[in-house]
């Protein structure tokens, strides 16, 4: 019998899996799929800079205490592995063309400004500078302005999740793939996990299914908002490299790899649990790319895929135990930073099951929490989405 059983073999499952194995916990982790091939897998790494000032909100810090880890486990996970997971601050480059995109940057450079992050105005000609490959987009006035966070970073979510499949088999984490069936209870305990291929058992448990917790959590009295996000991206490979930055275009966004390829993302679409990609959705990604950087000779799509991303309608995860149950924990609904909170997740949910008492603001992400948040809920995320589509950046 495990230590501990964890529901779900994405980032979260798995970093918290990596993390407990590390404190000599024995843990079994359940999947659907095969590991590591959930949303996290169809992530495209980026990390946006982060502070933790005074004036932040709980989401705020929990993301900087997240990315302060990630570059500790970046370092042991090379070592264990010897796989390079690619976190990097390569920067990025916010651009906007139209007046009402100008209004948008400006105001995102407030806030960014309010929670001391580091960023540098730019108008045309100092977008062309940086990124010598937007100077067309620049003559045809489709950008006219920017903003550089030089502390923007990313990371390649594909070499990351086997970085941490490998480290966790390295610490004994049993791997099993199968569709869970039902809970056994016993009294305010659960007894087991039932799949196809018999009845895992553990002394306890976690929730960390993504978007296909809160059917599970539902079966044991916890109502849960979360619900899949369908997000789309395509990978385009380049004669060479043409961006040193990640560059954001309103909502959308180009991810330069060091090997050439650029990544294009990502739809946001609200499909229930339908995972396809679709022919408009590529559509819409390519013509991002061919505004911003024209037609590139020698350039081909390589490939698009989609994951579903689990929000929250609060806009924050949910993580902690779940109420009536001594054994049952939740961490969930990270929806598009995922990858980013990660290490944090794990670090906050592997302390709540050793009996460590959390730090304060966690109690935002509590699955007993209140509704009111500072934070942007997944409704009126989806909301800014349409008005930001009728109104191009």
């Amino acid at each position: 019998m495990a230590d501990c059983c964890i529901i779900g073999g994405g980032v979260i499952g798995l970093s918290l899996a990596r993390e407990l194995a590390g404190r000599g916990a024995a843990v079994e982790v359940v999947c659907r799929d095969p590991v590591a091939r959930p949303a996290s897998w169809a992530a495209a790494g980026i990390f946006p800079p982060v502070s933790d000032g005074p004036a932040a909100t709980a989401l705020e810090r929990f993301t900087a205490f997240s990315d302060r880890l990630h570059w500790t486990w970046a370092d042991e996970l090379r070592a264990e592995t010897g796989i390079d997971n690619g976190l990097r601050r390569c920067g990025g480059l916010h651009v906007a063309g139209t007046s009402a995109g100008r209004e948008r940057l400006a105001a995102a450079r407030a806030r960014w400004l309010a929670a001391g992050v580091r960023c540098l105005d730019c108008d045309g000609a100092a977008v062309a500078a940086a990124e010598p490959a937007l100077a067309g987009a620049v003559a045809r006035g489709t950008v006219s302005a920017g903003v550089i966070l030089p502390d923007e970073a990313q990371i390649r979510p594909s070499r990351h999740l086997d970085a941490l499949l490998a480290s966790c088999r390295a610490r004994g984490v049993r791997i099993t793939t199968a569709t869970v069936q039902g809970l056994e209870r016993d009294g305010r305990r659960v007894g087991g996990v039932r799949t196809a291929g018999g009845t895992v058992r553990a002394e306890r448990y976690c929730l960390a299914a993504g978007s296909w917790s809160e059917g599970l959590a539902a079966a044991l009295g916890l109502a849960l908002s979360t619900r899949p996000i369908r997000g789309q991206i395509v990978l385009v490979r380049l004669p060479r490299q043409l961006l040193s930055r990640i560059v954001s275009f309103g909502l959308d966004y180009l991810v330069p790899r060091p090997d050439g390829r650029l990544l294009v993302g990502a739809t946001i679409e609200d499909v229930g649990f339908d995972d396809r990609t679709t022919a408009a959705g590529e559509a819409g990604l390519i013509d991002v790319a061919r505004r911003l950087l024209g037609d590139v000779d020698g350039a081909v799509v390589e490939r698009s895929w989609s994951g579903l991303r689990p929000g929250n309608r609060d806009g924050r995860p949910t993580l902690g135990p779940v109420p009536g149950w001594d054994n049952v924990w939740v961490t969930t609904g990270h929806f598009r930073a995922g990858m980013h909170l990660s290490t944090g997740s794990a670090v906050a949910v592997a302390d709540m099951l050793d009996g460590v008492v959390p730090v304060p603001w966690l109690d935002a992400f509590a699955p007993w929490r209140g509704t009111e948040s500072d934070d942007e809920s997944v409704d009126a995320y989806l909301a800014r989405v349409e008005i930001a589509a009728a109104s191009p950046p």
